[in-house]
């Protein structure tokens, strides 16, 4: 039985906006600089989820345009960034968090003299709050298998706000949502990082979002169609 209680939004990998240089190509879910486009609004704090891809030696230098929680994942190679004077360095299995005011600078850095690069940037408001910046990296294994793994904390609350996961082909997993109070909704953002799922009753492919409003406690339910599928989910 459908859950009216549930609002539901996709939004398509191909119809994803882009930007491209001569040293970096982008793909833009929700809106970001010049792309603009009806249905792509930032949802609820995911205000950028964009899929870099860094030429050698290319940097891309961004402002936070306000206080933001900036998350980087690198997907194919590793990856620098630098934020006040110091430069760190992640390579995949690993997402560096920045917490930064609204107008501090980060930069991504390819560091690689002949390779490509390949890195999600997700962006995500919170609170003028606390001391800015800070910076922290963390571990994530996807050789585990079948398992959602959290890999961001909400801020300032100390639980969980992003996981990641891969699947076997017709392996099922759940999320818990709520319980929620009267009038309060649960946000949460599904993004495929490779392969197909089944989530919500709803098919997504490769690079495919899935934006889903609880109005009412709920289980989140998802299942993979291919092998070796990632998918990504975020409490926003």
């Amino acid at each position: 039985m459908t859950n009216t209680q549930v609002q539901a939004q996709i939004f398509l990998a191909d119809q994803r906006g882009s930007s491209e240089t001569d040293f970096f190509r982008s793909y833009h879910t929700v809106n970001f600089d010049s792309y603009v486009a009806e249905g792509r609004e930032p949802f609820g704090a995911l205000w950028l989820l964009n899929d870099d891809t860094l030429r050698p030696g290319a940097s891309l230098t961004m402002q936070a345009e306000q206080p933001v929680q900036v998350v980087l994942m690198p997907i194919i190679g590793g990856l620098e960034y630098a934020v006040d004077g110091a430069t760190h360095f992640l390579k995949p299995g690993q997402v560096g968090v920045l917490s930064l005011a609204s107008g501090m600078n980060y930069s991504v850095i390819n560091p690689y003299p002949s390779e490509l690069i390949n890195c999600l940037q997700l962006w995500l408001t919170m609170p003028e709050i606390g001391s800015f910046p800070t910076v922290s990296q963390i571990n994530f294994d996807l050789s585990t298998p079948n398992t959602l793994q959290p890999f961001l904390s909400n801020v300032p609350g100390p639980d969980p706000a992003g996981f990641i996961g891969r699947f076997a082909g017709r392996e099922e997993g759940t999320y818990p949502i709520g319980p929620l109070a009267e009038g309060e909704v649960k946000r949460m953002f599904v993004f495929v990082l490779q392969g197909a799922f089944e989530v919500a009753n709803r098919l997504l492919h490769e690079k495919d979002g899935l934006a889903l409003t609880y109005q009412q406690e709920a289980v989140l339910e998802f299942e993979a169609l291919s092998n070796e599928a990632i998918l990504i989910v975020l409490s926003c």
